[in-house]
C-alpha cells in the first residue's frame, strides 16, 4: 500500500469528506550521478558557510528573506508553519466549473485523492456527484509549503486532483508571439495541412505512446559500455518556406523527407572499440 503525502479534508457547503493524497505518477526518468571527468571520482556537495567557511549541519539551515540591501528575516520551520493557518488540511472547494473551461496550460501536477477507511459515504458521494454533473471542483489547500490550487475531479472509480498553476505565474506570450514570421499561409497550404491532420486524426489512447528517448538513452549507456565511440546524428534543417506545399503534399502521400535522421531509431550511432561489461537494466537505470 503506497505511503500517502498528505491526509486533509475537502469541503463543499457543509459537506467534509476526509481523504488522502497519494502521487498519481512514478518517474521513469534516467538519473545518473556526477563524476569528476578527469579521475572518475564521486562529486558531493556540501553546504559551506560563507563567514566561517566551514561545512554547516542541514540542522543549522534556516530560511531567509532579504528586506533590505543589509538584513534577512530569518523564519523556522515551525515558524513558517505557522502561515500555513488553521485550514492547512482542508481543500475548500471554491465553484464546480466546467472541465472543458479550464484550458490544459494551468495543469502541473496530479494525485490520488484515496477515500478514509473509516468514512467512506461522503467521499462515493463526491464521486458519484463529479462525475454526474461533468463538474470539477477547484478550491485551494496548502501542500509543500505553498498555497496549491486544485482541480479535483472523478476518474474511473477515484478521485483525482490536478495541482494548478495561478494566472499571475504564467509568462506572457507576447515576446515569443512577436517573433513569429508575419508571413500568413497560402490557402493550398492551409487545406493541405488540414488534409494531413485528418489523416492523422485517431482516438486518444495513452498506452500507444513509449517514452522512446528513455529506450535510447539505455542504449547508448549499453553500447559505450561495451566500448563504442558515440557519433553524433545530423541535425534535420527547417522546412524553408519555398519547400512547404511540397513536404506537405510528400506527408500526404506517406513519403519522408530524404535524408531524414532516425534519431527516434535508434539514436546516436556508435563504432565499436572492443571491451565490455555490465548492461544497464531499464528497472536500476531509474535508481
Amino acid at each position: 500500500m503506497p505511503r500517502s503525502l498528505w491526509n486533509g479534508t475537502i469541503a463543499f457547503g457543509m459537506v467534509r469528506v476526509p481523504v488522502k493524497l497519494y502521487s498519481a505518477v512514478e518517474s521513469r526518468a534516467i538519473k545518473f550521478r556526477e563524476r569528476h571527468a578527469k579521475d572518475g571520482a564521486a562529486i558531493e556537495h556540501r553546504r559551506i558557510c560563507v563567514q566561517e567557511g566551514r561545512e554547516v549541519p542541514y540542522g543549522e539551515i534556516v530560511k531567509g528573506f532579504p528586506v533590505d540591501s543589509n538584513g534577512y528575516v530569518v523564519l523556522s520551520s515551525e515558524e513558517l508553519r505557522a502561515a500555513d493557518g488553521a485550514g492547512s488540511h482542508i481543500i475548500e472547494i471554491e465553484h464546480f466549473v466546467s472541465e472543458r473551461e479550464i484550458d490544459p496550460i494551468y495543469y502541473d501536477n496530479i494525485y490520488y485523492l484515496g477515500p478514509n477507511e473509516a468514512v467512506q459515504a461522503p467521499y462515493r458521494l463526491l464521486h458519484a456527484a463529479l462525475k454526474r454533473s461533468n463538474r470539477v471542483g477547484i478550491g485551494h489547500f496548502v501542500f509543500h509549503g505553498k498555497d496549491q490550487l486544485g482541480a479535483i475531479r472523478a476518474l474511473d472509480k477515484i478521485i483525482v486532483m490536478h495541482t494548478m498553476r495561478f494566472a499571475d505565474e504564467l509568462a506572457g506570450a507576447s515576446k515569443t508571439a512577436s517573433q513569429a514570421s508575419a508571413r500568413r499561409p497560402a490557402k493550398r497550404e492551409l487545406d493541405t495541412a488540414r488534409s494531413l491532420i485528418g489523416q492523422l486524426g485517431a482516438r486518444f489512447q495513452p498506452a500507444r505512446y513509449k517514452d522512446s528517448y528513455r529506450q535510447a538513452v539505455l542504449d547508448l549507456i549499453e553500447r559505450k559500455a561495451h566500448g563504442e565511440a558515440i557519433e553524433m546524428p545530423a541535425a534535420e534543417p527547417a522546412t524553408p518556406d519555398d519547400d512547404l506545399l511540397a513536404m506537405l503534399q510528400a506527408s500526404l502521400k506517406g513519403r519522408r523527407r530524404p535524408g531524414a535522421s532516425g534519431a527516434r531509431n535508434g539514436g546516436p550511432r556508435a563504432k565499436r572499440r572492443g571491451g565490455g561489461t555490465r548492461r544497464p537494466s531499464p528497472d536500476s537505470a531509474g535508481r
